[in-house]
């Protein structure tokens, strides 16, 4: 399923992405799981083993820029800004928050 946002915007002074999607849900992604799940290559290990980000539990996001009509770009507090987070991604971390997190927690 291809799925769109309607509204993008940093919420509690960028600790979480609230976003909207075409099919009315609505979903509050905390920086600190857009951060250390980064889509990018150095973060998803791609060619290589997945960097484990730690210590990013007060981290920001600082700006949202648009990439085309399927992504956005996410520069954070801590002037990381590689990765470029599909519509279909948000929805998936948005859709699975907690499953994330938890995951992430328990390989620290």
């Amino acid at each position: 399923m291809e799925v769109t946002p309607t509204f993008i915007q940093k919420k509690d002074n960028g600790k979480f992405l609230l976003i909207h999607f075409e099919d009315n849900s609505k979903f509050n992604i905390s920086s600190e799981l857009l951060r250390v799940e980064s889509p990018s290559a150095d973060i998803q290990g791609h060619g290589g083993p997945k960097t484990i980000v730690r210590n990013k539990t007060n981290v920001l996001i600082d700006q949202i820029e648009p990439v085309g009509n399927y992504a956005i770009r996410i520069i954070f507090s801590d002037s990381y800004s590689s990765g470029i987070y599909s519509w279909r991604l948000l929805y998936d971390f948005g859709k699975n928050h907690d499953k994330y997190i938890k995951d992430y927690y328990n390989t620290l």
